[in-house]
């Protein structure tokens, strides 16, 4: 039977030379607080893309200064972005992989100094600040705001771009009942929450024609809140709006208690792929090659995204070929060590 992991995988008119994708994890590395890449993004991201990652998602990237979750965070805010964020794309592609960027707002996640937005003008926690309710025009101003961060990630060469609509941030936020009390278009019902990412999702798409995801938090974990049969609902609007593949996570919209396990999330990527007849990547607690590849081989997920087993292993790939019994090629550079 063939390894499925390392079989190719084609979205949009991109090919993925196999089906790991390195998951956007936030590096708070940013320490002259202006959003520009760095050496640090670039040794951290290149280095998976050697050890053979096949889509590799850089971090949570802020669409505006406001939107951070820290002041430490990548930013695509302005012009000046671009040209490290192009270094980056290309340090990333040279070596075999695609480049993915994931755009966001953190809403009111955001740890800043100043004014934070979000749908409610609700706190997260008792210990963090209460944010303003976002009004239409801040509403408005934000939807372009994530237009413009595509037209920066296409200009810097990058491959896929994922909105990020999970863990409690700002688009996050509208979804949720939990955090979303309007009582304009951008409230009430399913279809009003689910407004503010459709516009997004317009936005980005007047501008971007390449792979679009989304990642999605499948379950708010509250009995008030949202679960995965409200997100095959979602997903189904989502692909109708032009959306390629829905990155399944979950939680962090509002604190829960959360039961974790080895692919505790993957039955929420399955149901939607199923039902929403979506493709999906699964993520969370992914950790071995034989895990990955019986995912792939009863068709749960159409993808998978790797967290912190990639920061522990850069090479998690070779490690995984190893143990399904497949060759990978190496770096050439690197041959002799195999």
């Amino acid at each position: 039977m063939a390894v499925k992991l390392f079989e190719p995988y084609e979205i949009n008119n991109v090919t993925l030379k196999n089906r790991i994708v390195m998951s956007p994890m936030c590096m708070y590395s940013c320490h002259n607080e202006d959003g520009m890449a760095n050496d640090w993004h670039y040794t951290h991201y290149t280095s998976r893309a050697v050890g053979q990652v096949g889509l590799i998602i850089v971090e949570a990237t802020a669409v505006t200064p406001q939107g951070r979750i820290s002041p430490q965070d990548l930013g695509i805010w302005s012009d000046e972005h671009v040209e490290g964020l192009t270094k980056l794309a290309g340090m990333i592609k040279a070596h075999g992989a695609k480049a993915g960027i994931q755009i966001a707002h953190a809403g009111r996640k955001a740890e800043l100094e100043g004014e934070i937005l979000a749908p409610s003008a609700i706190p997260f926690n008792e210990k963090m600040k209460t944010p303003k309710e976002m009004s239409v025009h801040d509403i408005k101003e934000t939807v372009k705001a994530f237009g413009k961060a595509a037209e920066r990630a296409k200009q810097a060469g990058f491959d896929i771009i994922e909105i990020h609509g999970a863990h409690g941030y700002l688009i996050n936020e509208f979804l949720s009942p939990i955090t979303n009390h309007r009582s304009d278009e951008y409230g009430g019902t399913m279809e009003n929450r689910y407004r503010f990412l459709k516009e997004v999702i317009g936005e980005v798409k007047a501008v971007w024609d390449g792979p679009l995801f989304v990642r999605v938090s499948a379950n708010d974990y509250l009995e008030e809140g949202l679960d995965p049969s409200h997100y095959v609902m979602m997903a189904k609007w989502m692909k109708e709006d032009g959306v390629h593949l829905i990155d399944v996570s979950s939680g962090a919209v509002a604190p829960a208690k959360i039961s974790t396990y080895p692919g505790y999330q993957v039955p929420f990527s399955e149901k939607i792929k199923r039902e929403a007849e979506i493709p999906t990547g699964s993520v969370g607690l992914i950790t071995t090659g034989i895990q990955a590849e019986e995912i792939l081989q009863n068709n749960r997920a159409d993808l998978i995204f790797l967290a912190r087993a990639l920061l522990r292993d850069p090479y998690w790939p070779r490690t995984a070929a190893e143990k399904l019994g497949y060759e990978i090629e190496p770096p050439v550079q690197y041959q002799r060590g195999w």
